[in-house]
């Protein structure tokens, strides 16, 4: 599927998109349940995929019988341990790295948009080795609403300078895709568990490396 040509610009998410971060937020999810003496399964996995940190923080409080009050304060911890995690290592996904090195010897700009905050995303792109592949990185700490409000991708084409249009979002989620269609990007998911349910999306491939033909 080729990209050069045909879009201005390729945004990419991170989680589970670009990087195996999801494996290491899944082991910091179990991790927090059982710190609580609850079990997270895999079904809570699969609703929390990709959404905003609001809306994760209200369903662990829920699942963990706790006022919703309590929940931002379960989601730092979660974070904490994952920060633990991300600075330690962490893997691309597979076809990431190549496919960002062949767009980088393109015309097209490359950004990322992330629903993680800035400091988890800086140290992942640092343990990944990918810290200078983006001219323009966005993430939840940068707008009001994260997705699958549109912001996070209307801001990334805005500091790309290229209209949503022209742009093409590459993702993972549910959530992600429909943040980036509500912004009026092209969408292409890659989802990394067959359960996630990406079929807003314009395109389903199954990896990275299907994009390779640039």
């Amino acid at each position: 599927m080729p990209l050069s040509g045909r879009y201005r610009a390729v945004i990419f998410d991170m989680d589970g998109l670009l990087l195996d971060t999801e494996t290491l937020w899944h082991a910091a999810e179990v991790e927090l349940f059982e710190r609580h003496g609850g079990e997270f399964t895999w079904d809570d996995k699969m609703a929390v995929i990709g959404t905003s940190y609001e809306f994760t923080a209200d369903y662990f409080a829920d699942r963990l019988g706790r006022p919703r009050s309590e929940g931002p304060a379960l989601v730092e911890e979660m974070v904490a341990g994952m920060h633990e995690r991300v600075r330690r290592a962490v893997e691309a996904r597979p076809g990431a790295i190549e496919l960002v090195n062949r767009l980088r010897q393109t015309d097209v700009r490359l950004g990322l948009a992330s629903n993680s905050p800035r400091v988890l995303v800086d140290d992942a792109l640092r343990s990944g080795g990918m810290t200078d592949a983006f001219e323009v990185v966005v993430t939840s700490d940068d707008v009001a609403n994260a997705k699958p409000a549109p912001d996070i991708y209307l801001l990334a084409c805005e500091r790309l300078g290229v209209s949503p249009a022209d742009a093409l979002a590459l993702e993972d989620s549910a959530s992600g895709v429909a943040a980036a269609k509500a912004a009026g990007l092209t969408v292409v998911a890659v989802p990394q568990f067959a359960e996630t349910d990406v079929s807003a999306a314009d395109h389903i491939v199954a990896s990275l490396e299907e994009l390779l033909t640039v």
